[in-house]
């Protein structure tokens, strides 16, 4: 997660670096429903388009305008309808939309924050940019309410 961003100043603002279609306007209408919280984690300042952050230091990091990742062995998780590949790192798991264009990223540490609650909080925000494709083996479907 470190070379997603660096604390900047005093003013606790983020810096991530944006994608590269972050100028799209689904990012925009997702990223005004995204919550104040999750998990305890308050939702930060950013200085860059279609971005968020939970947590001081950053617990989460959302980038809508991620380039939509092509077809995939990587597991599939489906939650509220919004299928998301999941590649799980050493410190840092890494979820992205699949099916969806523009494509949103989610970097977070399941220690800090479980994938489950991420998931449950994020996806009616990303259900705001429609899906194109789905997955077809998802390893998981969940319905939250």
């Amino acid at each position: 997660m470190a070379g997603l961003f660096v604390l900047s100043g005093c003013a606790s603002i983020a810096n991530v670096q944006p994608a590269d279609d972050a100028g799209n306007p689904l990012c925009a209408e997702m990223v005004v429903v995204l919550p104040p919280e999750i998990s305890d984690q308050p939702k930060r300042q950013t200085n860059s388009q279609a971005t968020a952050v939970w947590g001081d230091p950053a617990q989460l990091v959302l980038r809508c305008g991620v380039t939509p990742p092509p077809p995939s062995t990587d597991p599939c998780v489906s939650v509220n309808g919004v299928d998301w590949l999941a590649k799980e790192g050493d410190e840092a798991w890494t979820l992205t939309t699949y099916g969806r264009i523009p494509a949103t990223e989610l970097v977070f540490d399941p220690n800090v924050i479980p994938s489950s609650t991420v998931l449950a909080t994020l996806s009616s925000a990303a259900a705001k940019i429609p899906a194109e494709r789905t997955c077809t083996n998802v390893s998981k479907s969940v319905d939250v309410p």
